[in-house]
């Protein structure tokens, strides 16, 4: 087979699809459609007749019709070199592609850490993805609880300490999961964390999908991978900028990655549909060479976007960023420079009242709000249009939050494991019988997201008053719940 030497200039899946999609191939294959502006009409007038073009199955983009001259057989393997390049730019030894987001990337993890061993200990304020990730692999999960800012409804991270003291109680687990950074900024010391889990003997799992664009400029905190992490989920459509829904795995290079890989290989093959999108994963090649080529100066127009929020926000003073209140806690070394959170109750405000109005009445729309704080994605190589932004913010009303604040809710003791009480004969019961019984789902009352509850668990009455108190509270969600108020839970049978 044909080598080639890729600089990260280079995007060879992406630029294999786009000659594919030039020769005007009479196409006798799925998709249906074809590419046929014609009969495609559907498709064309939303997405336009490139885009169609450009959806190939993904076994045809590895064909050599882009270069007549290179015989049939010898065609360089383009995913291959994509996925090379990918390692690379983000200091891995391997790299997989994600046609189903970072939740794709969880379940994968967990899958894999199931070949190697039976339980985690894992971050409580995990993604949803994950704990059904360790359902299916059947792995025991040992929490660890995220720090929690009462005040702004938003869950941080864990400390080194909190890890070194789950593997001294714990030394039969096969790994350690942490999340870095959280939602809204704030990164661990995953350095430290790493030490702690590798002096163990023990590989560390990352779920750093909200910072996948880290390490590519010199203001930016380093990547999970190079600080010593041993598989890393990165939601590269988020910050980094690619598709939505396209995401990466990364491996690290530590003594670990042997068997890791090896198992994320096993587990990827059955899990990973076969139809996966070329356009997703052409996208994930086009932004790892804009990351790799680009981003150490076009990120500066980010970065000087976000500084000039964040100066005008003070000079206006009605509302404080919550940045150095973050940092104040002890599990948080840093504070990712494209997340704002606005602590609204600074300005007499609740958190979804601001985003009411900012969303709906000014079409300034944040990315997530809790009872007392809104946060913004600022968009890593955007310029932000701040005078509109705070033409939004000067307009808030004033008006103190209806909703529940958030509290931390001790969970009930296990009574099954995850598998075993997900796949039991269950039944849907009135919450005040719920009490005392064993739950079959995930359910997480959203702000703040962290599972309140997972299947195994013993339902507490505790636990069902939060629960129904956030489902009945505006933008109160719970999800996972049978139904929107919570008014019955399904339980093992």
């Amino acid at each position: 087979m044909t080598a080639l030497n890729d600089s990260q200039y280079a995007a060879p899946y992406s630029e294999q699809l786009q000659v594919l999609a030039s020769l005007q191939l009479e196409r006798y294959f799925v998709p249906g459609h074809g590419a046929d502006a014609e009969g495609s009409t559907h498709l064309t007038r939303v997405f336009g007749e490139k885009a169609v073009a450009l959806d190939f199955p993904m076994i045809l983009t590895e064909f050599p019709l882009a270069d007549p001259q290179i015989p049939l057989g010898d065609a360089p393997d383009t995913m291959q070199r994509a996925l090379t390049l990918a390692a690379d730019a983000w200091g891995a030894s391997r790299a997989w592609f994600l046609t189903n987001g970072a939740s794709a990337g969880n379940q994968i993890a967990m899958l894999a850490l199931g070949t190697l061993g039976d339980k985690l200990i894992v971050q409580r304020s995990c993604h949803s993805s994950t704990i059904d990730g360790m359902m299916l692999a059947n792995v025991e999960p040992v929490f660890m609880r995220a720090s929690m800012d009462l005040r702004l409804s938003l869950a941080r991270g864990v400390t080194p300490q909190q890890v070194s003291e789950a593997l001294t109680e714990h030394p039969d687990a096969a790994a350690v999961f942490v999340v870095s950074p959280s939602y809204s900024g704030a990164v661990a010391d995953i350095a430290a964390i790493a030490k702690v889990a590798h002096d163990a003997g023990k590989p560390l799992i990352v779920d750093e999908a909200w910072g996948s664009h880290f390490g590519f400029h010199s203001e930016l905190p380093t990547n999970a991978i190079r600080l010593g992490a041993d598989l890393v989920v990165s939601s590269t459509h988020k910050l980094a900028g690619s598709l939505t829904q396209s995401a990466m795995l990364l491996l690290g290079q530590g003594p670990h990655a042997a068997a890791l890989g090896a198992a994320v290989d096993r587990v990827s093959k059955v899990v990973t549909s076969t139809s996966s999108s070329a356009l997703l994963m052409a996208a994930l090649d086009e932004t790892r060479r804009f990351l790799a080529t680009e981003a150490s100066t076009a990120f500066n127009r980010g970065l000087e976007s976000a500084e000039e929020l964040r100066v005008r926000l003070a000079e206006h003073g009605r509302f404080t960023e919550a940045r150095e209140q973050q940092l104040a806690a002890e599990d948080t070394i840093a504070i990712d420079p494209f997340k704002l959170v606005i602590d609204t109750r600074s300005g007499n405000i609740g958190g979804f009242e601001t985003y009411q109005h900012l969303a709906y009445e000014q079409r300034v729309v944040p990315e997530l709000a809790t009872d007392g704080a809104v946060v913004f994605v600022l968009g890593a190589a955007r310029t932000a249009n701040v005078d509109r932004f705070m033409r939004a913010i000067d307009a808030l009303p004033e008006m103190p939050s209806n909703a529940i604040a958030a509290r931390v809710v001790d969970p009930g003791p296990r009574a099954m494991s995850l598998r075993d009480a997900f796949f039991a004969p269950s039944e849907v019961v009135l919450a005040k019988d719920a009490v005392g019984r064993v739950s079959s789902d995930s359910l997480a009352a959203y702000p703040p997201g962290v599972p309140n509850l997972t299947p195994g668990e013993t339902i507490t009455e505790e636990i069902v008053d939060y629960l129904q108190a956030v489902a009945a509270a505006p933008m109160g969600y719970v999800r996972g719940a049978v139904d929107p108020a919570a008014a019955t839970f399904r339980v093992v049978k």
